[in-house]
């Protein structure tokens, strides 16, 4: 297993935050567009894709995709599950989250899990000091706790597979 560049993965959703990358398709019109951003900063630190049908976790196009490249709860399934190819990560507790993971948030009234923000800043680990970026309701240096969450989960990124 290789490092996974935090930084890179930082500096990708600094730059990337509040615009779009024309590289990759904008889904914020097909239910939001969060959890694609959150994988192409991954992919910005993995540098490796996981060509898996089904399973695996990439992006070619809007049309040739797997569904952990965009949605929240296949993201989390696929990284901490992973055994092939690209990125592994495990759930953590916020206070060892580091910059290039990802927050995951359920909101009131929600049965799963429906926002991916990247941590950009780790700070302290508590909801006050961790700064995010995001898509849907694009955000840069938004603290975590400025979120109505209902529950988060937190993945930290703790490696790559693959070349």
């Amino acid at each position: 297993m290789r490092i996974y560049d935090r930084k890179a993965a930082a500096e990708y959703a600094r730059r990337w935050a509040l615009s779009r990358n024309p590289a990759y398709f904008d889904f914020s019109a097909l239910g939001g567009d969060c959890t694609n951003f959150a994988s192409q900063c991954i992919f910005s630190g993995a540098g490796v894709m996981n060509y898996t049908q089904i399973f695996g976790w990439y992006y070619i196009n809007a049309n040739n995709r797997t569904p952990s490249w965009t949605g929240v709860n296949e993201l989390y399934t696929f990284l901490v599950t992973n055994t092939g190819n690209g990125p592994v990560g495990r759930e953590a507790d916020l206070s060892q989250i580091r910059n290039g993971d990802i927050i995951q948030l359920r909101f009131d009234g929600e049965r799963r899990f429906s926002h991916t923000p990247v941590v950009i800043d780790a700070g302290r680990g508590t909801p006050d000091t961790v700064l995010t970026a995001a898509h849907s309701r694009d955000s840069l240096y938004r603290p975590l706790s400025t979120y109505s969450y209902s529950e988060l989960r937190a993945v930290h990124i703790i490696g790559v597979n693959g070349e």
